[in-house]
């Protein structure tokens, strides 16, 4: 079994595979991050073939750890990073009780923490990527951890999904062929590939923020913003949060927390330059 460690933010992987290469391209696109501390990793997640015979013969990739899903359907063996990522994102999605999950991504500046939910096209991890490079840190993509003692978020750094238009649009903006992963073509999401955030967002990862806005992008429109009710944000937190209903009456509370004192909108750009520049005003009128 070939394995690789790593800590990102709270969370400590051990992930394993019967392939090399997987495991390789995976040592490559975390590079720059710690080892667990004390060399203890918490959380373990694994891609295997689901029969013996098909890690030789028309190979396929089952995604495994701590936690999996029954009915999860295995990947072409083309796809095996994409299905490492996967199985680390099960892990936490299905494990994680220490913290509220908020699918988003994040960004931070000045301690204060943009949070950006949205389902899969809405631009997010495009918005993240390109903020992280403009003066903002990258708190987090996939994940937005919120501490349950203190209500910060805490980052999560993990390496950006881009898919399809996003891929070529980043890589004009990002000089550093090393911190993109290879491409993935024909996946379930489409054309994709992973990027390493930058230097500060790794040394800087122990650092939480305060939630100061929450916004909702939607890419593909014309620019257009409008308010989110305290209801409204409460319900769309709770719909993109995989462990609010296991954390029980804290994670009620917490999640309460957010949408009453946490401002929200949402907005939809045409493009990324529109995009940034709509999410710098709404950050300015709220002070961050």
């Amino acid at each position: 079994m070939h394995s690789f460690a790593v800590r990102i933010g709270r969370i400590s992987y051990r992930i394993g595979s019967p392939w090399a290469a997987p495991i390789a391209a995976l040592r490559r696109l975390y590079a720059d991050y710690p080892a667990p501390e004390d060399g203890i990793a918490t959380v373990t997640a694994r891609i295997g073939p689901p029969r013996p015979w098909r890690r030789w013969i028309r190979p396929q990739v089952a995604i495994e750890g701590d936690h999996s899903l029954p009915d999860t359907v295995p990947m072409a063996y083309d796809h095996a990073l994409l299905a490492i990522e996967m199985a680390m994102n099960m892990q936490v999605a299905l494990g994680e009780r220490r913290h509220l999950l908020i699918h988003a991504s994040a960004v931070e500046r000045n301690g204060k923490a943009l949070i950006m939910p949205g389902d899969s096209g809405s631009g997010k991890s495009t918005l993240a990527a390109l903020l992280g490079e403009r003066g903002w840190r990258l708190l987090a993509d996939e994940f937005v951890m919120i501490d349950m003692a203190t209500g910060m978020a805490i980052p999560f750094p993990r390496a950006i999904s881009l898919k399809n238009s996003a891929i070529a649009e980043v890589e004009g903006r990002i000089a550093d062929p090393a911190r993109f992963g290879p491409y993935l073509s024909n996946t379930p999401k489409g054309e994709l590939r992973h990027l390493r955030p930058n230097a500060q967002a790794i040394a800087r990862m122990d650092e939480p923020a305060l939630p100061a806005l929450i916004l909702f992008p939607s890419y593909g429109y014309e620019a257009a913003s409008d308010g989110v009710s305290r209801s409204e944000l409460f319900m769309r937190l709770t719909e993109g949060s995989t462990n609010y209903v296991a954390l029980g009456q804290p994670g009620f509370d917490r999640m309460l927390q957010l949408a009453e004192t946490v401002p929200s909108a949402r907005f939809a750009y045409p493009d990324s330059d529109s995009g940034i520049a709509i999410v710098e005003q709404f950050c300015a009128e709220a002070g961050l």
